[in-house]
């Protein structure tokens, strides 16, 4: 019998002992990958990996029934975990507080690839400083519509803003559709700076690509362009970091790649399965992020220049029943369903496409909005449809929602 196939096995690493529950439990059906394996994984990929996520406190999104369900999100370090994990407390603007985990080590990752961790979502703080990011975040964000060489043209210019700006930027794939660039800054702005610098950013680089990029708050107004997503500076905001394994079915890997890969490498060609040999061979290309430390003030005075980012008019908020202030779209928005997973989003968007099948030919592809959203501790899914581009005497009226489920229902 071979170690991985009992109950559990343990793994040393660094000196210490790190236990692997269920070693032989299949996490990715389509190649057959373990729990041991993707322990593995993160231990041949560590010194990337801990560039990435090491030393930030963190999120453990956690996959603890496989790929079939959804995570679900514990900012709270687990009870018991072992004295090479540290903690930080987090606090957030609701007036609640978490004592997260930080990884220091391989023998962490391992530690939290154990508890279901397929990715790792790392704060933009260091664990000494709380209060001021190191790092800005660029999310190139794809439409529907969008195809991959549009995503490279948009981050090109991200690299022209930022070396106009003093800043270098390290691409890396998101290990989905779109791309990374993260890039490291001094801790000497607070949270609200470091968004407004990424802001500003996103609307330099609209206003050198319109068509292209967009920066548009609301997604129902973007158009089939690419997102620069500075949302993801937000305090309580993470972001899988490089080396990160997503929950696709074929083990994608969110990967760094130097600049001169981005037009000929896809995001599919960085597997758990391909992804070690390239670290072995050629090493991190993100190696030299530590020592680029830029500033934000060229950004900042840029955002004076600008003015404030466009916000919606008081006249597109309208008085809910509680008094609440809500936003009321310019664009024709209907909801069809609000649903616990993504197939069954996708299930209640087919359903209303086929009870509506004059509206759904005039669709474009950014007119359907299947839109992942944050619960108490775990996501679910909100499915809209923009009938901008169908004409206004045919248009479907808002219904009763095909599914509603309720997040927060206890």
């Amino acid at each position: 019998m071979s170690p991985s196939s009992k109950a559990e096995t343990f793994l040393e690493v660094d000196g210490q002992e790190v236990r692997v529950s269920h070693p032989d439990k299949v996490v990715f059906p389509e190649t057959g990958l373990t729990k041991l394996d993707l322990a593995r994984y993160y231990l041949s990929v560590a010194e990337g990996a801990l560039r990435g996520a090491g030393g930030r406190p963190m999120v453990l999104k956690r996959f603890v029934k496989g790929l079939s369900q959804e995570p679900f999100f514990q900012k709270r370090v687990p009870d018991g975990h072992p004295d090479y994990i540290d903690t930080a407390t987090l606090h957030y603007a609701r007036g609640t507080s978490a004592e997260e985990a930080v990884l220091r080590n391989a023998a962490g990752l391992a530690w939290v690839s154990n508890l279901g961790c397929l990715d790792l979502n790392p704060h933009a703080v260091r664990a000494e400083d709380l209060d001021h990011p190191d790092e800005l975040r660029v999310d190139l964000d794809p439409m529907p519509g969008v195809d991959w060489s549009q995503i490279v043209d948009v981050a090109f210019v991200v690299r022209d803003v930022l070396d106009d700006h003093g800043l270098i930027g390290w691409p890396k794939t998101s290990g989905s559709r779109g791309l990374h660039i993260l890039v490291r800054i001094a801790p000497e702005w607070d949270f609200a700076a470091v968004r407004l610098a990424a802001e500003t950013l996103a609307r330099e680089v609209e206003n050198r690509a319109p068509g292209l990029a967009t920066a548009r708050w609301w997604k129902e107004e973007r158009g089939e362009s690419v997102f620069v997503d500075f949302n993801q500076n937000a305090k309580d905001r993470t972001v899988a970091s490089a080396y990160s394994i997503r929950p696709l079915p074929d083990a994608r890997v969110s990967t760094p790649v130097d600049w001169n890969e981005v037009r000929s490498r896809r995001p599919e060609e960085f597997t758990v399965l391909t992804v070690p040999q390239r670290f072995a061979e050629h090493g991190d290309p993100h190696e030299g992020i530590d020592d680029a430390v830029g500033s934000l003030e060229a950004l900042l005075a840029l955002a004076e220049r600008l003015g404030p980012a466009e916000r919606p008019p008081r006249g597109e908020r309208a008085q809910s029943g509680d008094g609440a202030g809500r936003r009321v779209s310019s664009m024709p928005l209907i909801e069809v369903a609000r649903t616990k997973t993504k197939p069954e989003a996708l299930d209640a968007l087919d359903r209303w496409m086929t009870a509506h099948p004059d509206a759904a030919s005039r669709l474009h592809p950014a007119d359907t909005l299947v839109d992942g959203m944050r619960g108490s501790s775990s996501q679910w899914y909100r499915v809209r449809i923009n009938l901008q581009h169908v004409p206004a005497d045919e248009r479907p009226e808002q219904g009763e929602l095909i599914a509603d489920y309720d997040p927060w229902a206890r």
